[in-house]
């Protein structure tokens, strides 16, 4: 009888565990992260095939999305897909696509980063020359990996409630382990910086 009664402690404080443990398990796959497999190789060189990220889900929750974050985010062609592009044009912004290269706020932009420099194809939405203004709460993302990305040039802007949260943490392979790099300072120096400062994310 002894036994049995440890026995059914023993269950009992087990599955208590187990509980706790789901429930910490659901909060912070719920608020706070969320693991994603990269699937493509629209965000190469920085993004392989097959990686394994974990999504911030609460930063926003403090503050906007900036220009350079890498972000996950609903597609605005089928919410059960889940893509990641990297945030160009913030609410505000105007940019467009003209020779090859991405202009924001009026200022060709330098990307070291991309795998296409000088070679940016316009799209159905984001047409050769044509200014895109960037409205409240909405986004315009690209892929590093330009000409092989669907993106905002192809189908427009990614809204707030679209987006997921930001890569912030590479996990697999474990030779990229680390956090997620922004281009933010890329993205906003020399001319754009003071291009923005006057105008008070398959």
């Amino acid at each position: 009888m002894f036994f049995l009664r440890n026995l059914w402690l023993f269950f009992l404080d087990f599955l208590e565990t187990i509980v706790v443990s789901l429930a910490i398990f659901a909060v912070v796959y719920i608020f706070l992260f969320q693991p994603h497999q990269v699937d493509g190789q629209s965000m190469m060189p920085n993004f392989q095939n097959g990686e394994y990220i974990l999504t911030d889900k609460l930063s926003y929750r403090i503050h906007p999305p900036k220009r350079g974050d890498v972000v996950v985010f609903h597609s605005p062609q089928d919410e059960r897909v889940d893509f990641i592009k990297r945030i160009l044009g913030i609410p505000g912004d105007i940019l467009k696509v003209s020779g090859g290269y991405v202009y924001l706020n009026g200022v060709k932009l330098e990307e070291s980063y991309v795998n296409d420099p000088g070679a940016v194809l316009a799209g159905r939405f984001m047409r050769e020359n044509l200014e895109i203004d960037v409205p409240p709460g909405q986004y315009l993302v690209m892929g590093d990996n330009r000409n092989h990305s669907s993106d905002s040039r192809e189908w427009g802007l990614v809204t707030t409630q679209e987006i997921v949260g930001r890569a912030f943490f590479r996990y697999w392979p474990i030779s990229e382990f680390g956090l997620v790099p922004t281009a933010e300072a890329e993205i906003t120096v020399g001319a754009v910086k003071g291009a923005i400062s006057t105008s008070n994310s398959r």
